[in-house]
């Protein structure tokens, strides 16, 4: 049996979600689990979690003959892994940064470099049923300068297909004054 079945048997079977599979040298084995996603829940994977599908999988990777030196469990984390249309579902809305597979090139129209694959934008669904964020390339206000409201900021949209990225993951934005980030066009 794979690897990769062995362990999302085991974490599907405790009732998680396995997020991610990572094989280092050393022999180290990183697994990344979530809770299952339901609409209008927001659960966080907590240390007991984490810790009840380690004790189950190195049972289980033991009886196996999995050859691994050391096991980590773990959360996705703030900058979690976007991997299929569930995920993308489930953090619609949200601050993303993603990495195309090739480059705008003309396609773009000079609206941005031909060369760039990296975005961060805000997520949300495109007409035809794919993908598309949306961002600014103005720089952010400086604290304590005031911002005219009449200002224009241009915003910039990118439609994409899943099959066209090579990373999505949530923007690690960490804000210390617990408010919500406000929207990417201004607004709050």
């Amino acid at each position: 049996m794979a690897l990769q079945d062995i362990v999302e048997q085991v974490v599907s079977g405790l009732g998680y979600e396995l997020v991610e599979i990572e094989r280092s040298a050393g022999g180290l084995l990183r697994i990344t689990i979530d809770l299952p996603w339901e609409p209008g829940s927001e659960q966080l994977v907590t240390v007991e979690d984490c810790e009840k599908v380690t004790r189950q999988l190195q049972f289980t990777l033991e009886v196996e003959e999995v050859d691994y030196s050391r096991l980590e469990v773990s959360s996705p984390g703030i900058d979690r892994p976007l991997r299929n249309e569930r995920d993308f579902e489930r953090f619609e809305g949200e601050v993303i940064d993603v990495t195309l597979k090739s480059p705008m090139g003309a396609a773009a129209g000079g609206q941005v470099a031909a060369n760039r694959k990296k975005f961060r934008g805000q997520l949300a669904r495109a007409e035809a049923g794919d993908w598309q964020i949306t961002w600014s390339d103005e720089p952010p206000a400086k604290p304590g300068q005031k911002v005219s409201k009449k200002k224009e900021v241009p915003l910039q949209v990118l439609g994409f297909r899943l099959d066209e990225l090579k990373d999505a993951r949530l923007a690690p934005i960490v804000n210390f004054k617990g408010r919500r980030p406000k929207s990417v066009s201004g607004e709050s």
